[in-house]
C-alpha cells in the first residue's frame, strides 16, 4: 500500500446509474478535466505521494486512460490503482493493456451476490456478469484485486453470501463501505440507508468469511462500537494520507476532511475506549437517525 497517495477523479461519466451514487448529478454537471490537466495534477502531487488512484465516475471510459497510467509510472508512482465499477475489465485485452501501461492494482465494485441484486442497484442490466468476468480476467493475469461493496438496505442481509463469492473468485482483499448518504443516496435516504444496529451482525458475518479465508477485509465509515470483536477491520486507521482532486476542488488531506466536515462524533463518544481512533459515522446518518445506536465501549470492554 502506498504511504501517501493522490486520488484523481478524471471524469464523472459512467456506464452504471447506481441508486446510491455519491457523485449524484456530476455526470451531467461537471466537465471532465483535459489530459494535460490530469498530467499536471500527477506532476504536482508526485513530491508528496507515491501512489495514485484513478477514479470518477468511471475512469475506464476515458480514451486516454492508458496514457495517464503510463505517465504516472514515468513520474515514479509505485502504486497505480484503477478504481472502477469493473465492467470494462470484462475485456481481457483491455486488462492486459492496463497492466502493460503500468497499472498495479484494480478495485472493481460488486454490490450483490447475484445478478438480480447487483444489476438492480447499478440500474445496468448485465453489469454483474461483466464485473465478475472482469475480476476473473484480472485474477488470471495475476493482478492484485481489491473489491469495494457499498452497504445499503437492499444488500445488507446478503453480505455473507457476497463475501463467499468474492473468496471463490480469488480476490486478494475486499471492503464493505457503509453508504455515504449524499448524492443519489441522499435523495433516496430512507430506501438506501440501513440502520447500523441491523447492519452489524451481517457485516461481521461477511468479514469473518474473509478472515477465515486469510484475506485482508475492511469496513469503511462504520464506527468501532458497531463492530464488537471485529474492530481491527475498521479501515480508517490504515488509509494513507490522501490528496483528493475532485471536479476542480482539491482536498489536501482527506482525513482532515473526514474528521472536520464529513463525519461526526456523538455526545457520549468521549466515554468510549475507541474515541481517539474512531472517526464516527458520516454526519448525515445521525442527523437523520440520531445517536441511540452508538453505545460507548467501556475501557475494559
Amino acid at each position: 500500500m502506498a504511504r501517501s497517495r493522490v486520488d484523481i477523479k478524471i471524469g464523472f461519466a459512467c456506464n452504471n446509474l447506481c441508486r446510491f451514487c455519491v457523485q449524484g448529478d456530476k455526470r451531467t454537471r461537471v466537465r471532465a478535466p483535459s489530459t494535460r490537466v490530469v498530467e499536471r495534477e500527477l506532476e504536482k502531487a508526485r513530491d508528496g505521494a507515491d501512489g495514485v488512484v484513478f477514479t470518477g465516475g468511471e475512469p475506464t471510459l476515458r480514451r486516454d486512460l492508458l496514457d495517464l497510467v503510463a505517465h504516472a509510472r514515468e513520474l515514479g508512482y509505485g502504486t497505480v490503482q484503477i478504481q472502477s465499477n469493473g465492467r470494462t475489465f470484462a475485456s481481457r485485452r483491455f486488462c492486459r493493456d492496463l497492466v502493460s501501461a503500468g497499472a498495479t492494482e484494480f478495485s472493481p465494485a460488486l454490490h450483490g451476490h447475484v445478478p438480480e441484486l447487483h444489476d438492480w442497484l447499478t440500474r445496468a442490466p448485465g453489469s454483474f456478469s461483466q464485473t465478475v468476468r472482469g475480476i476473473m480476467n484480472l485474477e488470471d493475469l495475476g493482478q492484485y484485486v481489491l473489491t469495494n461493496t457499498v452497504v445499503v438496505r437492499a444488500n445488507v442481509r446478503s453480505l455473507q453470501d457476497l463475501a463467499r463469492l468474492l473468496v471463490r473468485l480469488g480476490v486478494q482483499q475486499f471492503q464493505f463501505a457503509f453508504v455515504h448518504p449524499v448524492g443519489t443516496a441522499g435523495e433516496d435516504f430512507t430506501r438506501m440507508v440501513p440502520r447500523m444496529a441491523i447492519t452489524s451482525p451481517h457485516l461481521k458475518a461477511g468479514l469473518q468469511v474473509g478472515i477465515d479465508a486469510g484475506r485482508p477485509v475492511w469496513t469503511e465509515a462504520v464506527p468501532y462500537c458497531i463492530l464488537p470483536g471485529h474492530e481491527r477491520c475498521v479501515v480508517e486507521s490504515t488509509i494513507p494520507r490522501t490528496r483528493v482532486v475532485d471536479g476542480g476542488v482539491t482536498v489536501e488531506d482527506y482525513r482532515d476532511y473526514r474528521l472536520n466536515e464529513g463525519k461526526l462524533k456523538g455526545p457520549d463518544c468521549p466515554r468510549c475506549r475507541w474515541f481517539d481512533e474512531c472517526e464516527g459515522p458520516w454526519r448525515e446518518y445521525p442527523e437523520r437517525y440520531g445517536w441511540d445506536e452508538f453505545v460507548p465501549v467501556p475501557e475494559d470492554g
